[in-house]
C-alpha cells in the first residue's frame, strides 16, 4: 500500500497510474507522447520564424498555437511523470491553484486562437486580394492579445473561486490534475451556484470562437462552391482540412468535458476526455500541420538540406 506524506493542505491525485500490471507502459505511452509534443511543436516554432516562405499570417498564427500546445502540455505531464517515478501523487494548494490557473489561461487561449485562425481562412479565400490588409502584422497580434486576453480572463475569474470553497478532509481529486469538476467534487459546501456559473462561461467561452468557426466555414463553402478551377477548390480544401480537424479533435473532446451535463460523465470517461486533448491533441496538432502541408514539409526539406550541406563543408574543412 502507498503512503503519502501530506499535510493538511495538500491534494492527493488518484491519477492514470493506480493499476500496476499497466501502469508502467502507460507511463512510458505518456512520457513518448510529451517529448513528441514537445519536439514537433518546437520544430514547427522553428521553421515558421526561420524559414522566410513561411512568413505569412497562417504560420505566424499556427507557431502561437505551438507555443500554447507547448505550455499547456508541460503545467500537466512533466508533475505527472515526476511523481510516478518518486512514488508520490500529492500536489500542495498552492500548486494546485497554480496548475488550475495556468491549465485554464492556456487552454482557453487555444480556444480562442483556433477560432479567430478560421477568420483568417475565411480572409485567405473569399477576399484574397484585400487579405494583405485585413490580415496585417498588427491584425495578428490583435487575434494573439484577444486570445491571450480571453484564456487570462477565464483563470483570473474561475481560479479564485473554485480554490476558495471549503475541502474535505478526504482531499483525494479522482483525477491526473487539478480540474475544476474534478476539484469541485471535494468541496464541503454546496457548489451549485457556481458550477451553474461556470457552466455557463465555459459553454461562452466554447461557442464564441465554435461560431466564429462555422460562421468562416460557411462562408468558405459557398465561395469554393462557386469557384470554376478545380485546382482552385482543391487548393481551398487542402489549407482548410488542417485547421477543421484540430478544431474538431480539441473542440469536440472539450464540449463533453464541458458542455454535457455531469451526471452523463463518470470519472473515467472525464480522464479519457482530458487525456485526448490535454496530452493527446499538443501531439497531433503539428504532426496534422505539417503532415497535411505541403511549404511546412518543403521548409523542413530545405532546413535538412541546409544542414546537411553545412556539416558536409565542415568535414571537408578537416
Amino acid at each position: 500500500m502507498e503512503m503519502y506524506n501530506t499535510t493538511s493542505t495538500d491534494f492527493v491525485f488518484m491519477g492514470l497510474f493506480s493499476k500496476q500490471e499497466t501502469s508502467g507502459l502507460l507511463f512510458a505511452i505518456i512520457s513518448v507522447i510529451f517529448f513528441t509534443a514537445l519536439v514537433t511543436n518546437g520544430i514547427m516554432i522553428f521553421l515558421i520564424n526561420t524559414d522566410l516562405r513561411l512568413h505569412t499570417p497562417m504560420y505566424f498564427l499556427l507557431s502561437h498555437l505551438s507555443f500554447i500546445d507547448m505550455m499547456y502540455i508541460s503545467t500537466i505531464v512533466p508533475k505527472m511523470l515526476v511523481d510516478y517515478l518518486l512514488g508520490k501523487r500529492t500536489i500542495s494548494f498552492v500548486g494546485c491553484t497554480a496548475q488550475h490557473f495556468l491549465y485554464l489561461t492556456l487552454v482557453g487561449a487555444e480556444f480562442f486562437l483556433l477560432g479567430l485562425m478560421a477568420y483568417d481562412r475565411y480572409v485567405a479565400i473569399c477576399n484574397p486580394l484585400r487579405y494583405p490588409i485585413l490580415m496585417s502584422r498588427r491584425v495578428c497580434w490583435l487575434i494573439i492579445a484577444g486570445s491571450w486576453f480571453g484564456g487570462s480572463l477565464d483563470g483570473f475569474l474561475l481560479t479564485p473561486i473554485t480554490m476558495s470553497f471549503p475541502f474535505c478532509s478526504s482531499r483525494e481529486i479522482n483525477h491526473f490534475f487539478c480540474e475544476a469538476p474534478a476539484v469541485l467534487k471535494l468541496a464541503c459546501a454546496d457548489t451549485a451556484l457556481y458550477e451553474t456559473v461556470m457552466y455557463v462561461c465555459c459553454v461562452l467561452m466554447l461557442l464564441i470562437p465554435f461560431s466564429v468557426v462555422i460562421a468562416s466555414y460557411a462562408r468558405i463553402l459557398t465561395t469554393v462552391h462557386h469557384m470554376s478551377s478545380v485546382e482552385g477548390r482543391k487548393k481551398a480544401f487542402t489549407t482548410c482540412s488542417s485547421h477543421l480537424t484540430v478544431v474538431t479533435l480539441f473542440y469536440g473532446a472539450a464540449m463533453y468535458t464541458y458542455m454535457v451535463p455531469h451526471y452523463y460523465h463518470s470519472p473515467a470517461q472525464d480522464k479519457v476526455f482530458s487525456v485526448f486533448y490535454t496530452i493527446l491533441t499538443p501531439m497531433l496538432n503539428p504532426l496534422i500541420y505539417s503532415l497535411r502541408n505541403k511549404d511546412v514539409a518543403g521548409a523542413l526539406r530545405r532546413t535538412l538540406g541546409t544542414f546537411k550541406g553545412s556539416q558536409q563543408v565542415s568535414e571537408r574543412g578537416f
